[in-house]
């Protein structure tokens, strides 16, 4: 049997699965609702996503068997957003912006770099979501999938073989960014020189001076051991990221209304959580390295210019996407 044929029944089987503790509560006393994830429990994902289990049975006050695939059981990211907008297999999920752009131009808003002035805008942004209900309404109008809360928190920063301190060290710095054209466009507009590099060539792209840095969150530098070769992590905080708590559209209309109002409640909550442990986790390896005189970290002196130099950016691409009135509403929050 062919990889491919595998995964088509494993997708069958759980879809068969869905619609017997979903859509037919006559033959199962208690509702089943399935969620997924590449990664174990020891990653933000699958914490944000049994918080909001937890919070679901809270507010519901009845049975509800939940049930995660962890570690690419049912696939990728990318899969379980295919999956939720079809109504199968996958109810609810953690999918990263980028996953939605097929659907939705304005998602990719959300993996925009200094999208954020500080961890504290991120914060107000997210508590509430408000400013980003436009594409909360977007993608479910076009993809059918419900973005019920926002996780995150990863923070990016630049991973250097020699300090960043200020513009001056910035300039021209070659340095690393992932392929979509924004990335390249904003490093630009800070005056750096991006590079787009395989994400696994990164260290030893650096380690034989092809480039002098990368740019990423603390878990992922960390696990690529960058700082190996990188020592020298420049607080530009140019991201933060917002990862989507998602539910399938086709399985919440099919659930009776009290239990709809438990996952709408409990999304929020989840992601809450979520965003603390995140954060948390993320400051705990910066802490455990630099205690360890394995980096050194420096704040970067002038970040008010780099978002003085992102700005034009910014607004350029959100009008590309059609989400200039998200940023505005982003941007207006204090």
């Amino acid at each position: 049997m062919t990889w491919m044929s595998v995964k088509s029944v494993r997708v069958l089987v759980a879809a068969v699965a869905l619609v017997v503790g979903v859509g037919s509560p006559a033959l199962a006393q208690t509702i089943t609702l399935r969620g997924a994830s590449q990664f174990d429990d020891t990653h933000s994902y699958n914490q944000t996503m049994l918080k909001f289990a937890e919070q679901v049975q809270k507010y519901y006050g009845k049975p509800v068997n939940f049930v995660l695939h962890r570690n690419r059981e049912l696939g990728l990211e990318k899969d379980y957003f295919s999956y939720m907008s079809q109504g199968l297999s996958v109810d609810y999920a953690i999918v990263a912006p980028s996953h939605m752009a097929t659907f939705s131009k304005q998602a990719t808003l959300m993996d925009m770099p200094f999208l954020f002035r500080d961890i504290d805008h991120w914060t107000k942004v997210l508590s509430t979501g408000e400013a980003l209900k436009p594409i909360a309404e977007d993608v479910l109008k076009k993809a059918d999938v419900m973005l019920i809360g926002y996780a995150g928190g990863g923070v990016r920063n630049i991973v250097a073989n020699k300090p960043v301190r200020n513009m001056a060290e910035l300039k021209g710095l070659n340095i690393r960014v992932m392929g979509a054209p924004i990335q390249t466009r904003m490093f630009q507009a800070i005056t750096a020189a991006p590079t787009v590099i395989a994400y696994d060539e990164v260290y030893n792209a650096i380690q034989t001076n092809v480039i002098q840095a990368g740019e990423n969150e603390a878990p992922g530098w960390s696990q690529m051991k960058w700082h190996e070769v990188a020592g020298d992590i420049s607080l530009s905080q140019h991201a933060i990221t917002i990862r989507p708590l998602c539910f399938s559209g086709k399985s919440f209309r099919k659930l009776p209304k009290d239990l709809q109002e438990a996952i709408l409640k409990a999304g929020l909550d989840g992601a809450a959580w979520g965003r603390q442990w995140e954060r948390r986790e993320d400051d705990k390896i910066l802490e455990k390295l630099k205690a360890e005189g394995k980096i050194r970290i420096h704040p970067f002196a002038d970040r008010v210019k780099l978002l003085e130099l992102a700005a034009p950016v910014k607004e350029a691409f959100a009008k590309e996407i059609e989400a200039e009135k998200v940023l505005a509403a982003i941007n207006a929050v204090k």
